[in-house]
């Protein structure tokens, strides 16, 4: 068996991969804070990297009158085009997303940083809402972001919310124009009402947290679409699931949650039969994406790899008090095996 081969056939087997955070940074609220808290830019300067001179500004044309943005960092010797997804209320300037383009760009990637619907202040751009059903829109642009960057492989990777949406690129690209090589997804939400359940009853740190980043959503859609959106019976609300359905009634396509739910809940099964090839990077210690959700995946069929951490919380898995993501060279090891 040759070096390359060896290499590919022990990263797919990896299940329980050696992550192994000092004590002091093996809390689940501690990693994640961190994820969204680490000053990543400031961490890669001193590496020599910062993407910002190095990136442009894009409005992408989506079809069906979708416009949405992103930032383009280009490589002059590129081994791919990676586009990245932030998770729900992140942006392209998402301190785990930055440190992830940043190790990409490191390693020879050019990278595209797409912000959903809005976010990062589009709020204005569109005048329907952000819902997260809408995978079309983000095919669309992933197909414009390949008009600017015509690396020869794709590849796709998303965090929490946009791990969602990473992993339905694997899905449900091929059959729309996109064939990435490899589409990963980060602490991934697979289960929408089981993550709004889990949000409902965990800490109320991170309850508030979403909940402050939900009112400041509709407050900035209200107002840049005057007379348009009323949300005077939702800001009250508290519950997530309520809320959500109160939002989907209201402002969706969709006649119920439950509907809406079936549009975007992925199933171990789904993942393993997708129509391109997938991999899954969680922790059983998430408080808000439960294990349960992953219960009977594996590395097999279309998924060619399932990391199952014991610790990393939600998109955290800091590995040192440097403050390095264990995920970074973990992508970049399975980049390199599909490429």
């Amino acid at each position: 068996m040759d070096d390359a081969r060896h290499d590919r056939e022990s990263l797919l087997a990896v299940t329980t991969p050696a992550f192994e955070p000092p004590l002091g940074l093996r809390s689940t609220l501690m990693q994640t804070i961190l994820a969204t808290k680490r000053p990543a830019r400031r961490l890669w300067a001193r590496r020599g990297i910062d993407l910002v001179p190095l990136s442009t500004s894009h409005v992408l044309d989506c079809g069906d009158g979708v416009r949405l943005t992103g930032m383009l960092t280009p490589h002059a010797s590129s081994r791919g085009l990676v586009v990245l997804i932030h998770g729900w209320e992140g942006s392209h300037e998402s301190s785990y997303l930055y440190s992830m383009a940043s190790a990409l760009h490191r390693e020879g990637y050019a990278v595209f940083r797409l912000n959903l619907r809005d976010h990062a202040g589009t709020h204005a751009l569109n005048e329907q809402m952000f819902h997260s059903a809408r995978i079309g829109e983000v095919l669309g642009a992933i197909r414009a972001a390949r008009q600017l960057d015509a690396s020869n492989d794709l590849f796709v990777i998303g965090f929490s919310l946009g791990g969602n949406f990473a992993l339905r690129v694997g899905l449900y690209g091929p059959e729309n124009g996109v064939h990435p090589k490899l589409s990963i997804g980060i602490s991934p939400a697979i289960h929408p009402r089981h993550t709004l359940e889990a949000i409902d009853a965990g800490p109320k740190l991170f309850h508030g947290y979403f909940l402050e980043k939900w009112r400041l959503t509709m407050e900035l859609k209200s107002q840049a679409w005057p007379g348009r959106y009323d949300f005077s019976t939702h800001r009250p609300l508290r519950n997530f699931v309520e809320l959500t359905r109160r939002f989907v009634e209201d402002y969706t396509e969709y006649e119920t949650l439950e509907d809406y739910f079936e549009r975007y809940t992925l199933t171990p099964a789904m993942l393993v039969n997708a129509a391109s090839p997938l991999a899954v990077i969680t922790a059983v210690d998430d408080s808000v994406i439960p294990i349960q959700d992953f219960d009977g995946l594996r590395a097999t069929g279309s998924v060619l790899a399932y990391d199952r951490l014991l610790r990393g919380g939600h998109c955290g898995f800091i590995e040192d008090w440097a403050l390095n993501a264990w995920t970074e060279p973990r992508v970049i090891e399975l980049l390199r095996c599909a490429a």
